[in-house]
């Protein structure tokens, strides 16, 4: 604790945000006093925490005693002096602490998905390899909506107008936004977020922010913080910053891109690469592995209804698993780059996703692919959507949460509490969307059927 206290002195901190994050990315905690917080190191939880749903109901009973306790006990949550970030939105000097999760013998807690990406982490690490990430987080900006009813709309920028049209990689119309992207920048700095790049997306009013590339582990913390971040200088310029997956009809959905490498930990070469600077066959047996078993792990990287809308034909996100050099239209892209910078970038997971978990996912999958040395399809030329090689993606959350349990491969590595507990949060959740009947159907069923 030595170090965080000294953080918190130095900053004259006078509040501390305690937060997990639960499935959906949601942070969840307590707000301490800072001489509270340091006095008790930490903060207590109760375990259903980690089963809450997107609306904060829970899963079903019976599948909630068989993952917990039923006296619906504590777990212990301990700060990661690593993992501090300032927030310059709040009046008061507060920090927000990540905090990990351990049982009462100081187990890590399987249901946390900060734990799962430490448990997939440590795979890499038994391997003498560490995993290099590189997150893009496609977002939109809209207009104030106080009516779940009514659809979104463009917000209005320092013109005094809505913004009408696609803009892709538009100067003029990113700085529509600046008092707004200047106060992102300066929050982010002040909270050490290492963002890159702001483009204006395809999207009306649709943004993508880039990461540089570095540790999964500390990239998913701060994913998770910028979300936050983002939603709050939003606010602050009377608009809303939505990570939905697919908020805008007729509009294109939003990824999270997610660049990928892994470097010798000895050596710090790519494994990627060869010594003469050609693919080697761990680069190749990794793309093997994220399309054998994305489709296994696709709940983690598209965990919503609304997830599946992005997945659309003739849309622009890729339906796909495979693979081509400078090929956008692949759900799997090789970016040009230099040898030792050899990475594969996948575009299948959503901006909705918990960046723990997506993150978690498909490096799993390209360290399976590595392990069982999985043999990838041919790349493809052209367009993927229209040259596909029988590789297929679950198309609906149902079937992706079919798929997921029963696969043999996520259990062993996820673990049956995780892969139970995940499926059956998601699975509620899908249950309380059935049971919202949507303006579509009074639209064109009320009066007509």
């Amino acid at each position: 604790m030595k170090k965080l206290i000294d953080y918190l002195k130095a900053n004259k901190i006078t509040e501390v945000e305690c937060v997990i994050s639960d499935m959906t990315g949601i942070a969840r905690g307590k707000i301490a006093p800072v001489d509270k917080f340091i006095d008790e190191k930490g903060m207590r939880l109760p375990e259903s925490v980690l089963l809450q749903t997107v609306t904060g109901d829970y899963v079903d009973d019976d599948l909630y005693d068989s993952l917990l306790d039923k006296a619906d006990i504590d777990f212990v949550c301990v700060p990661d002096a690593n993992a501090v970030f300032m927030l310059p939105w709040t009046v008061e000097a507060t920090a927000q602490v990540i905090h990990d999760t351990f049982d009462k013998m100081g187990n890590p807690i399987e249901l946390s998905p900060r734990n799962l990406l430490k448990k997939v982490l440590k795979l890499y690490e038994e391997k003498g390899w560490k995993p290099v990430v590189a997150p893009e987080m496609e977002f939109y900006l809209t207009h104030r909506n106080s009516d779940p009813d009514m659809p979104l709309m463009p917000p209005i920028g320092r013109s005094g107008r809505k913004e009408s049209g696609r803009q892709s990689f538009s100067i003029d119309a990113a700085n529509e936004y600046d008092p707004l992207f200047e106060d992102m920048y300066d929050w982010c700095e002040a909270q050490g977020l290492d963002i890159d790049t702001l483009i204006h997306e395809e999207g009306t009013a649709q943004m993508e922010i880039n990461f540089s590339h570095g540790d999964p582990l500390s990239l998913a913390d701060q994913v998770f913080v910028f979300k936050r971040t983002l939603r709050e200088a939003a606010l602050k310029h009377d608009v809303c910053a939505t990570f939905m997956a697919k908020p805008v009809t007729d509009e294109p959905g939003s990824a999270m891109h997610i660049h990928q490498s892994v470097v010798d930990t000895k050596t710090g070469k790519n494994i990627f690469t060869n010594e003469d600077g050609t693919k080697s066959a761990k680069f190749l047996s990794y793309i093997g592995g994220l399309q054998k078993y994305i489709p296994e792990l696709l709940p983690l990287m598209a965990p919503n209804v609304n997830s599946f809308r992005r997945f659309l034909p003739g849309t622009s996100a890729p339906v796909n698993l495979e693979w081509g050099d400078e090929n956008r239209t692949c759900g799997l892209r090789i970016p040009e780059s230099s040898p030792q910078n050899r990475r594969i970038e996948n575009r299948i997971a959503g901006a909705d996703a918990n960046s723990y978990l997506a993150i978690a996912a498909t490096l799993l999958c390209g360290y399976m692919g590595m392990v069982e040395d999985v043999k990838p399809s041919t790349p493809v030329q052209g367009r993927a959507n229209e040259n596909r090689q029988g590789i297929s993606l679950p198309l609906t959350l149902e079937e992706a949460l079919a798929v997921m349990s029963e696969s043999s491969a996520v259990r062993e590595y996820l673990g049956d509490s995780f892969t139970t507990g995940y499926i059956a949060v998601k699975q509620a959740d899908l249950e309380n969307f059935r049971r919202v009947i949507s303006s579509w159907e009074r639209e064109f069923l009320l009066l007509t059927v």
